[in-house]
């Protein structure tokens, strides 16, 4: 029985609970655990590869060469974020090729004017609707595979206001966008508004811990219209301070003893690489194991 796609994970009842990865290893953990699915974050890379801000300083190559580790990594669907496409409507034409080599089940591509910066910032500024309509024109008629999903974002609440919004959503829809992502929501009632919209596309609710869109229960979200709820930068958040407990029980103490608790143990860490799996690999191919066929 084949694996079910990502759509079909979106469908079922309950929707689809999607943590973010910025690396091979948190996908990993992300399938360990039994997800279904994971979300590269453009963000969580940004952050943990580059040591800076989401405002939209990580390539495209950078992008994609995190993409290509994680989907050798893990069996899962990817969400890729690829921010504003890295350009213009023909500029998309060759992330959605890039991407969808690297693994990509699905691609995200936002309305923000580059560069741009995290939703959940102040200061967004979102290019015209035309502008972005060709870009998913452009991602929908590039992809080559028709199970690859194109979600169309929009950080039109912040720059514009809900019912900009909620317009511009709608274009979305119309032109192609598999799903429907309106970034930085600020309460209930905002999130019940574009849930209600268009119940034939599925639409995502990003929730960020610090952010400005409610923490609400995953069932309540899906409840409202929202059956992808995205935890795009939860488990970085909590892997920043997991080692800045270590690190400072480390620089305290001089060794690791009142933090030793705190640490993944040894068997653990290498299971989760999959490192029996090379140990039997490398006793398979040794020198004097391989016989001439």
């Amino acid at each position: 029985m084949s694996a079910p796609t990502l759509r079909q994970l979106i469908d079922r009842p309950g929707g689809l609970l999607l943590p973010g990865a910025p690396n091979a290893l948190t996908a990993r953990v992300i399938a360990d655990l039994g997800f279904d699915a994971a979300y590269v974050t453009g963000a969580g890379v940004t952050n943990t590869y580059l040591g800076v801000p989401d405002l939209a300083f990580l390539s495209l190559t950078e992008l994609a060469g995190h993409v290509a580790a994680m989907a050798d990594a893990v069996d899962l669907p990817l969400v890729v974020d690829a921010d504003t496409g890295f350009g213009n409507a023909v500029n998309v034409t060759r992330t959605v090729r890039v991407l969808e080599r690297a693994g990509a089940s699905a691609i995200q591509l936002e309305d923000q004017v580059m560069p741009k910066r995290c939703g959940h910032f102040d200061g967004q500024q979102v290019i015209p609707t035309g502008e972005m309509l060709g870009k998913i024109a452009a991602a929908v008629d590039t992809r080559t595979r028709p199970d690859t999903l194109i979600v169309a974002r929009t950080d039109a609440r912040a720059a514009a206001g809900l019912s900009e919004a909620i317009d511009r959503a709608e274009a979305y829809a119309r032109t192609g966008a598999d799903v429907l992502f309106v970034e930085g929501l600020r309460d209930r009632a905002e999130l019940a508004a574009v849930g209600a919209l268009r119940p034939d596309v599925p639409k995502i609710a990003n929730i960020v811990q610090g952010g400005k869109t409610p923490m609400l229960p995953r069932a309540e979200l899906v409840e409202l219209g929202f059956p992808v709820v995205l935890y795009a930068n939860a488990a970085m958040q909590g892997a920043i301070r997991g080692m800045q407990t270590v690190l400072a029980g480390l620089r305290d103490d001089g060794s690791l003893a009142n933090v030793e608790s705190a640490l993944a143990p040894w068997p653990e860490r290498q299971r989760l690489v999959d490192k029996p799996r090379f140990d039997a690999l490398d006793e398979r191919y040794a020198a004097d194991a391989v016989r001439v066929r």
